[in-house]
């Protein structure tokens, strides 16, 4: 690749993500300022990553304005050791979801969940009582479950409902309990489950408990992760082939600008 298009597609892939780099930390400020305590702890990790993508962006982009080898140099290095990172993370995060899966009910659209299905670093982090704390406070907020009664206003609609992992292991008792149900928030509780399952004792019709002490709604967020993980993981598939097109033409960049500077 000649080094006037190299540099100019170096600077201009910099720029941009600059203005990328830019919006990202804006919207950490706009979280650190969200009184929702969920949101809020994702503010530092979206903060350090604006910044870092400002930093490694403003070295790429004065390295190859100025035709500096350093500054492309150590731009090089941080782009290495970013493709590293990704696919490191998108590889794990394959083993990581490679367990866990619903199982189909009798008369239901949707699937039941067992926590014992998922892989050995979910049922560490969900069954530690301080992370599951803070996600069911964040359950809570949501007001998922409590949402269900005016969506489905009548017994009819709740039972043909196509619940998500989530309600279906949150917001309602496991069906091997035998609750009858009364409607979308009420189950009768007077009937003695049929199931030993501790989950049955768990769950209460009270909109701040329902089944959120449950291992099943542990088991609904351990298949919304797995789902969100598999679409990060496959976007950063797609952003590693990016990257390392642009690590490519910063190769080439350095590379150009190297024998300018050995001309000169």
């Amino acid at each position: 690749m000649g080094m006037g298009t190299s540099n100019f597609v170096i600077r201009w892939i910099n720029f941009l993500t600059m203005l990328l780099a830019i919006a990202v930390v804006i919207f950490g400020v706009w979280m650190s300022t969200h009184h929702d305590g969920c949101r809020k702890s994702l503010t530092l990790p979206v903060l350090g990553l604006g910044a870092f993508i400002f930093i490694i962006s403003i070295i790429g982009f004065l390295g190859a304005v100025k035709k500096n080898t350093i500054l492309l140099w150590i731009y090089l290095i941080m782009l290495c050791i970013i493709l590293v990172a990704i696919l490191v993370f998108t590889v794990l995060a394959f083993i990581i979801t490679n367990n866990g899966s619903g199982h189909n009910v009798s008369g239901l659209r949707y699937k039941e969940y067992q926590l014992k299905d998922y892989s050995s670093w979910f049922l560490k982090q969900l069954n530690n009582t301080d992370n599951w704390k803070r996600l069911k406070s964040c359950l809570v907020k949501s007001q998922d479950c409590n949402n269900l009664a005016k969506q489905y206003k009548t017994l009819k609609q709740y039972k043909m409902a196509k619940l998500t992992p989530i309600e279906a292991g949150c917001c309602r008792p496991p069906s091997e309990c035998g609750y009858p149900v009364v409607n979308a928030s009420h189950y009768d509780l007077s009937f003695h489950p049929i199931s030993s399952n501790n989950d049955c004792k768990l769950y209460k019709n009270s909109r701040a408990v329902k089944c959120y002490n449950c291992d099943s709604c542990k088991a609904g967020v351990a298949q919304y992760m797995k789902t969100e993980w598999r679409v990060v993981a496959i976007f950063n598939l797609a952003l590693f082939v990016v990257l390392s097109i642009i690590y490519f033409v910063g190769c080439c960049a350095r590379r150009n600008a190297a024998q300018s500077q050995s001309k000169v």
